[in-house]
């Protein structure tokens, strides 16, 4: 009686086991949240975007599972696009790496970080209208030969890199004899390398150019009049998703409302109050 019993007791604890597992599988895969957040993936780490703060001061939101707050530019998209969709914004710090995985593991319901809609990352997931475009300049230490360059070929034999997956790393083999350095995996580590002379200089967008030589005097932005050839999936920024989300054409409604001079006026308020130590 005792080892049927026992019997019993197993597969009944391994019945309730399976079809938790089974219940959670679900959730997951299919992205879906039985509660009213809208959970947001960056990696508030690449100024004036986004970045990592202390408190909330000019709007800044707090991090899910932290002390520190997320402010810049996609946070203020973000919260606009939470308020179309009349859910509470959740914001998630992850690594670049970790953003796409998050996004289809459904850990996250959006990814809003700066990310261009390449074809590569439309195999895996969905994206939303743009909602920001912007041109590739490097960033150089000031005084440097480099800091008057009109063309990216005057950097012909300079130590170049950029972000890890992303498309500024792969625009650096136009630049013929450029000594291409290993990618590097945020922008508070390229500037750090930078400064040290590891590097003479690190592509980037504008936004973050700007605000690389606001933040530190030692930096300088070069803009080209030959610059980078790149396509416009490369230079547009827009809202990442899940594959057949219903939340795409929701997004895309919200995101047709905020004019152009509001997100000029976004991205210069998020330039201004971006941390010094950015």
């Amino acid at each position: 009686m005792k080892n049927k019993f026992t019997l019993f007791m197993v597969l009944m604890v391994g019945a309730m086991l399976l079809l938790a597992g089974c219940g959670s599988n679900s959730d997951s895969a299919s992205g879906s949240s039985n509660d009213n957040t809208f959970k947001v993936g960056l990696e508030a780490g690449y100024a004036p975007f986004n970045w990592t703060q202390n408190n909330d001061s000019n709007g800044a939101v707090k991090i899910n599972g932290s002390s520190e707050y997320a402010g810049g530019y996609d946070v203020e998209i973000a919260k606009k696009v939470a308020e179309g969709l009349g859910k509470e914004l959740v914001i998630v710090k992850t690594e670049w790496d970790g953003l796409v995985p998050a996004l289809v593991s459904g850990k996250i319901d959006a990814i809003i970080a700066g990310m261009s809609p390449t074809a590569e990352r439309k195999e895996t997931i969905d994206f939303s209208d743009s909602y920001y475009k912007s041109n590739l300049v490097m960033v150089v230490k000031k005084g440097s030969k480099y800091e008057n360059a009109a063309s990216i070929q005057d950097f012909k034999g300079a130590k170049v890199t950029a972000q890890l997956n992303t498309f500024h790393y792969s625009v650096i083999d136009q630049i013929e004899g450029v000594e291409k350095k290993t990618a590097m995996d945020n922008f508070p580590a390229m500037r750090v390398a930078l400064e040290s002379g590891v590097i003479d200089g690190y592509v980037s967008e504008r936004p973050e150019g700007v605000s690389a030589s606001t933040a530190n005097d030692k930096f300088a932005m070069v803009e080209f009049s030959d610059g980078f050839e790149t396509s416009e999936e490369d230079t547009s920024i827009a809202v990442g998703l899940q594959k057949g989300s219903d939340l795409t054409e929701k997004i895309n409604k919200i995101l047709a409302d905020i004019k152009e001079e509001e997100r000029t006026s976004i991205m210069d308020n998020a330039i201004k109050n971006q941390p010094a130590a950015e």
